[in-house]
């Protein structure tokens, strides 16, 4: 085979691999497998609100019903007022609704022991 020849067929599949490449990836990792139907019992896959971005510097942003939406944009017919670690708050016509990332779980304390009380066993000198 020439060097000419070569040459060629190397540039061919170069310039051919990431569209082969492409081809063999899915899509959106973060979207369920196709034939996916939901969570449960009726549930929407993407219903509610899914995450929250606090950047150090820029706009906080949330996505709400599969939808990017930053600070003081509308959605669902309200603006978004205040994003959280674990939440969002929506203002509009029908009052204030609170969204949270895990609505279902409920962060509650300990109360503190003091460390004496804590391991009984050891004796302070």
């Amino acid at each position: 085979m020439s060097a000419r020849r070569s040459l060629f067929l190397l540039a061919a599949c170069l310039v051919a691999a990431p569209a082969m490449a492409a081809a063999l990836l899915p899509g959106d990792p973060t979207q369920p497998p196709a034939g996916f139907s939901g969570g449960g019992a009726g549930v929407d896959a993407v219903a509610g609100l899914t995450s929250v971005v606090l950047p150090r510097s820029g706009r906080p942003v949330a996505v709400i019903d599969g939808e990017r939406v930053g600070l003081g944009d509308t959605v669902r017919g309200a603006r978004l007022t205040r994003v959280f670690e674990n939440g969002v708050v929506l203002e509009g016509p029908g009052g204030v609704e609170r969204l949270f990332l895990t609505p279902d779980v409920e962060k509650t304390m300990k109360p503190n022991e003091t460390k004496a009380a804590a391991r009984p066993d050891r004796k302070r000198n």
